[in-house]
């Protein structure tokens, strides 16, 4: 990579160090204003609670237990756990959901991602096509349906009707476990994916650039996958970024409803019982993940059509 390319790179990594700085202040304000308090326990007298808080520093003003929070992030200290597991570190509670949360995530997507653009290249080749009104009815009910209600219905026909997988999580059974909720979070990518995919094929099928390869007799599955499917994969790469944003965000219903013991069903149960250092871990765990993928994004994005980088003035 060129000097341009590293100054481009560089440049985005900086603006999203800045952002998850402001990100964590803002959720770190919001958790501590919301109403209520983690010390629910109606035995507790207002003397013991004022006990309780000083004990845990929730005593000092806001600005101060900011500055102490972040030097504890930095030391990649989360804090403890108030009501959900006391006095537990945050950190050993997030860490073994992490992988599982992820895992379910990058799979869904991968999953869609492929099928999407496969499906979408069939479209684009046979217009007006049975596959071609598959991917469009495909493509409706993807962005029309929740993921959490395709996941119920499979759950009915594959786990109680059809009982070859298992309708809960177990932890004996982690693939068979995800199949369900996979293909379920995947529907939406598949969708989008498919329909973006459509599109830009169809347009670059009709390009002067795709009728002169032709012209030059280049063989019909190289010109698909080697010339037209690489000018159809910049507007792809853009749009999954926010796609797989909206996956790890909606598998919080999945999560719950199938007791995957993974980042959304803790961010849930920290939530209701108002546990703050668990509300911000999570909630900050998955704004990394989103400006780290729109990062990558944005950085592929860049790599791909050097233009982007010009025009940003970065060349």
């Amino acid at each position: 990579m060129d000097k341009s390319t590293w100054k481009y790179i560089g440049k985005r990594l900086l603006i999203s160090a800045v952002t998850l700085l402001v990100i964590i202040f803002v959720l770190f304000l919001m958790v501590r204003l919301m109403p209520g308090t983690p010390f629910n326990d109606e035995k507790l007298t207002e003397a013991q609670k004022a006990l309780i808080y000083k004990a845990y520093g929730l005593d000092k003003p806001l600005w101060e237990q900011f500055i102490i929070y972040l030097g504890n992030l930095f030391k990649g200290d989360f804090g403890i756990s108030f009501a959900i597991l006391k006095n537990a570190s945050v950190s050993d509670l997030v860490a073994p959901r992490i992988g599982i949360s992820f895992g379910l995530g990058i799979g869904a997507c991968f999953l869609g991602t492929i099928i999407g653009i496969l499906l979408g290249i069939v479209a684009a080749l046979n217009r007006n096509s049975f596959w071609d009104t598959f991917a469009t009815v495909l493509s409706v009910l993807g962005v029309s349906i929740p993921s959490f209600v395709f996941c119920l219905l499979l759950l009915v026909v594959l786990g109680v009707e059809i009982p070859v997988l298992p309708v809960l999580y177990s932890s004996s059974q982690p693939f068979k476990s995800a199949i369900i909720p996979m293909i379920a979070l995947s529907l939406s990518v598949i969708a989008n994916v498919a329909r973006f995919t459509r599109g830009e094929m169809i347009e670059v099928l009709g390009s002067e650039y795709i009728q002169l390869v032709e012209a030059k007799g280049v063989d019909r599955s190289q010109v698909i996958f080697k010339h037209a499917l690489r000018n159809c994969l910049i507007p792809v790469i853009t749009v999954l970024g926010p796609i797989i944003v909206n996956l790890m965000t909606g598998s919080m219903v999945i999560e719950k409803i199938c007791s995957i013991p993974g980042l959304g069903s803790l961010l849930v149960n920290a939530i209701t019982v108002r546990d703050y250092n668990v509300i911000v871990a999570v909630s900050f765990l998955y704004s990394i993940m989103y400006v780290g993928i729109m990062l990558l994004i944005d950085i592929l994005y860049g790599i791909i059509d050097p233009r982007i980088r010009l025009g940003k003035g970065n060349g």
